[in-house]
């Protein structure tokens, strides 16, 4: 395997800046294996599926993970949250920028010089620090009064509402990142699939941001995975394997399934990083959108249905398809060997 497999070219035209209104009118391109593939809409996600199918959805909700904070000198410093560090929300993993100068114990503060976070030490990884919040309030709240949206930092300054980088199903706090598959369901799409008998169940995987880093590796076996927390309930899981067909929705979806079905632990971290080779034990078809060059996440796809993505990767250029976290979506049946 060499990262170059993974690579294509995506013209900055083809990116998403805004998502689709409503949800559910982004398009869908419908893999069918060696035919051409299908232009459809996700409204029409009922139709594509059937009784016995089920489809699953990651309902981890995003925080107002980023915070504009000054040094007590005065310097503007961003703390971007990652992940909460043990039970409970003071104590989190975060990428801090500028942060080559900041010391341990040192208060980052608010516009009126209150103390909000201090910095407790290095991550788990080179690039990240541990902050805890100080004082009594809950820090959920702290956010909502004082963060804003992680959106893409491709996006550069955009003004898009809140709850638009939320799936409509979002439940627990505590993801950097939507599970942006997701974004594109709405109640109406749900209702219209449990009509027609497609069972639609819940998993929780917090989505960090190292999701979507770059492989860091020539070999991208070698590429560090990142770990994330996940839960999966055991009676959802059996639900789930008594299906005639699972169809996740996003790559988080399937990170949870197929760690549990890995291990067996229906709680914990995650350190599964599939790629070419994988045994795949539990997702038959997958609802994901177009990722961006040369990360894990294209090598999960490439994985899930070979070598033909860059078939359906050019042919969702040529229709005019929206990638990334605002784009259009894709529908895909599992490579059998």
């Amino acid at each position: 395997m060499d990262a170059n497999d993974f690579d294509y070219h995506l013209p900055e035209d083809a990116i998403a800046t805004v998502p689709a209104e409503p949800r559910d009118s982004a398009r869908l391109l419908v893999d069918t294996g060696d035919a051409r593939p299908m232009d459809r809409h996700v409204r029409d996600l009922p139709d594509l599926l059937g009784p016995d199918d089920v489809i699953v959805v990651n309902d981890s909700r995003v925080i107002p993970a980023r915070l504009a904070l000054h040094r007590r000198s005065g310097a503007a410093v961003e703390v971007l949250l990652l992940e909460p560090r043990g039970d409970g929300h003071r104590r989190w993993e975060a990428l801090v920028r500028p942060g080559g100068k900041i010391r341990v114990g040192e208060e980052l503060v608010d516009g009126e010089g209150a103390s909000v976070v201090t910095m407790i030490g290095r991550g788990d990884t080179g690039d990240t620090f541990v902050v805890e919040f100080d004082g009594d309030e809950d820090p959920l709240i702290v956010l909502e009064r004082l963060g804003s949206m992680p959106l893409p930092p491709y996006l550069g300054p955009v003004d898009i509402a809140a709850e638009r980088y939320q799936t409509v199903y979002a439940n627990r706090p505590g993801s950097a990142a939507a599970p942006t598959a997701g974004l594109h369901l709405t109640t109406g799409v749900l209702e219209r699939l449990g009509e027609v008998g497609v069972g639609i169940e819940r998993v929780e995987l917090v989505v960090g941001l190292d999701t979507f880093r770059p492989l860091d590796a020539g070999d991208p076996r070698q590429h560090r995975i990142h770990t994330e927390s996940y839960v999966v309930d055991p009676e959802v899981f059996a639900r789930i394997r008594d299906a005639r067909r699972v169809v996740a929705v996003g790559t988080t979806s399937v990170r949870a399934l197929e760690t549990v079905a890995q291990t067996g632990v229906m709680a914990g971290r995650s350190a599964l990083y599939i790629h070419r080779g994988y045994d795949w034990q539990v997702v038959d078809a997958m609802m994901t959108n177009f990722h961006l060059p040369r990360t894990t996440l294209l090598v999960m796809i490439d994985a899930f249905i070979g070598s033909r993505w860059r078939r359906l990767y050019d042919h969702g250029l040529a229709s005019g398809y929206r990638f990334l976290s605002f784009g259009d979506a894709m529908l895909l049946d599992r490579c059998i060997p």
